[in-house]
């Protein structure tokens, strides 16, 4: 009898290992001292390059103090609006009403308190100021495109910093809501504040973060691990359907996130609404690496994580082919292993689905704006000293990357009007994160992000050269509207990258919150486009053009587009793993790799 579970033993640290792109130079002592220098600075800074910062502002000083004409046509600029700024305190003096300003750049302006004087005055001069500098930022001839994004996007947080509504005395709802309470908000805020400063001080979740739990009210649709090594967990979900499709479905997550955001809770557990469509499921649980599973590379994710897991479900589905999806980094992980199935003459797949997953990373959203040369040597010494990429350096990157707007928009609510939001099981997700292991993210970040090798028709699998085009299994793609980790537009560009017929869709949302979109979720909505008659790719632009608006979720449109490619079905095996393994060695979901910390 055939075990269920398949035990692989890492290589240890500093054992050679087969296919060897450590950081250049990492062996050598002198190199290493580089390597701890940066390291350390890295605790100062959250893993932020300050030399990438620098050059980035160079560049835009050195190239601004070399334009005279446009230092003439931003004084210009400034002239205008301090001007504009004086008639609108004038025709405040004088008792007349100013003209009717602009909508607010500030949407937490939008209220009508905001519409009185003086707050109206003060939001028109952070106006002012936030523009000129958004104009001074771009557009300066000679500077890069990525420092212009980076010098920008520095400039528009550090402006919404000192935003009217951040400040108790600056912001008529807070001002209305103390003389209305007496105070009472500004206690109920300071009592807030205390708690979550305590809470960071003992290393406690965040308030309201301990309502969710594992296997208790997330993650709780019924199944069984019916494979484990030692990267991966796979689970199988047992079907509610007397009938299912004969061909699995293989889900391969992001391993920078827990998989259980795709079952969340029962009410929006795109897992458990796939099971009740009559599918059968299989997800993968990676592993919460540590520091002796560095040497772990992206070949290992593919040949351990996503290929294992595919020999598992033909082991326990015997004879059928199988519906492969990935989410984020998992579906770049689905493209990379699709492509190389795809030299072997490997037809086992009988669909391919990427939710939010890139493969050109040319246009790579938010996190463009770091990820260049210096930022990555940066972020490979961090990993170099300690083994991986923790959780908490990891959220403050994308922490970094959010609006200051939104971040001090939730302090303003939670510590001055004294309201305390209570965290959803998305939020609650988004806090329980991954370690990345310093091998694997550093390939990552270089054969992906830096040199765009999977785009380029240059990056290897076993010494061969893979190429996106050689995919011919059907593609469903999703790009969600408000990404900022996979832009929609960057996702869509898999067009010219492959030959194979790809349904796209564009839905609402974010890239969590655009995924985790059931059926009766207010709001939702998603585009889809006739497929030309002349069978010719379009651009992003056109194709948005001529899609539909379609309201509701993308699931049962998906599920359509899944059945149109199953088979019919057929009486469900209520036995789960493979089919000659000890059913009482099975270990229930959700596993204990979610469990990691």
């Amino acid at each position: 009898m055939k075990p269920a579970f398949d035990v692989w033993l890492p290589r240890e640290a500093g054992q050679p290992i087969a296919c060897a792109n450590a950081a250049p130079g990492a062996e050598s002592s002198l190199a290493a001292l580089d390597y701890f220098r940066a390291a350390f600075l890295a605790q100062l800074t959250g893993g932020i390059s300050p030399n990438a910062v620098a050059l980035a502002l160079s560049d835009w000083l050195l190239h601004l103090h070399a334009a005279p004409g446009r230092q003439l046509e931003l004084a210009l600029k400034w002239q205008d609006a301090v001007q504009e700024l004086a008639t609108h305190a004038a025709l405040l003096m004088s008792g007349r009403p100013p003209a009717c300003p602009d909508a607010p750049s500030d949407r937490r302006c939008a209220t009508p308190a905001w519409q009185t004087e003086p707050f109206q005055l003060w939001q028109h001069g952070f106006r002012e100021v936030r523009q000129w500098w958004a104009d001074a930022t771009c557009g300066v001839p000679g500077v890069s495109s990525h420092h212009t994004d980076l010098v920008s996007f520095c400039a528009r947080q550090w402006c919404d910093l000192f935003a009217p509504a951040n400040f108790p005395w600056s912001n008529p709802e807070v001002l209305e809501r103390t003389a209305a309470e007496h105070g009472l908000n500004l206690l109920a805020g300071m009592g807030h504040l205390a708690d979550d400063l305590a809470r960071k001080a003992w290393g406690l979740p965040e308030h309201g973060l301990e309502d969710f739990k594992v296997g208790v009210n997330v993650a709780v649709t019924p199944g069984a691990v019916v494979f484990r090594n030692h990267l991966i967990e796979l689970i199988q979900y047992a079907p509610s359907t007397n009938e299912v499709r004969p061909e699995p479905i293989l889900i391969t997550p992001a391993w920078i996130m827990k998989y259980y955001v795709l079952d969340l809770s029962p009410g929006n557990s795109l897992i458990r609404y796939l099971v009740a469509q009559g599918f059968t499921v299989f997800c993968i649980s990676w592993r919460n690496v540590s520091a002796r599973d560095r040497d772990l590379s992206l070949e290992d994710y593919r040949r351990l994580g996503f290929m294992a897991a595919l020999d598992a479900v033909n082991r326990c589905v015997p004879g059928q082919r199988v519906h492969a999806v990935g989410y984020c980094l998992g579906g770049t992980l689905l493209s990379i292993a699709a492509a190389a199935m795809a030299n072997q003459a490997d037809d086992r797949l009988a669909t391919i689905t990427l939710l939010a997953a890139q493969t050109d990373f040319s246009e790579p959203g938010g996190l463009g704006l770091y990820i260049d040369a210096s930022e990555v040597h940066f972020l490979e010494s961090v990993m170099w000293a300690q083994g991986y990429l923790s959780a908490d350096q990891m959220a403050a990157a994308f922490q970094s990357l959010r609006p200051i707007e939104d971040v001090a928009g939730r302090a303003v609510r939670t510590y001055l009007l004294g309201e305390r939001a209570h965290p959803t099981d998305l939020v609650a997700w988004n806090a329980d994160s991954t370690h990345m292991p310093y091998r694997m993210h550093a390939e990552y970040l270089r054969k992906l992000f830096l040199e765009n090798e999977l785009a380029a028709g240059c990056y290897e699998v076993d010494g061969r050269t893979i190429a996106l085009r050689n995919i011919r299994t059907p593609i469903f793609a999703l790009g969600t509207v408000n990404d900022h980790i996979a832009p929609w537009r960057s996702v869509f560009k898999l067009h010219y990258l492959t030959d194979a017929d790809i349904r796209f869709v564009l839905t609402s949302g974010g890239h969590n919150a655009g995924v985790v979109s059931e059926p009766g979720h207010p709001g939702r909505w998603h585009r889809l486009c006739p497929r030309p008659k002349n069978g010719l790719r379009a651009g992003p632009d056109d194709w948005l053009a001529a899609t539909t608006l379609c309201g509701g979720s993308w699931w049962p449109t998906w599920v359509e587009w899944l059945a149109h490619r199953s088979g019919a079905p057929r009486p469900a095996n209520p036995r789960l793993g493979e089919p000659d393994a000890d059913s009482d060695a099975l270990m229930a979901a959700p596993g204990s790799y979610v469990r990691q910390g």
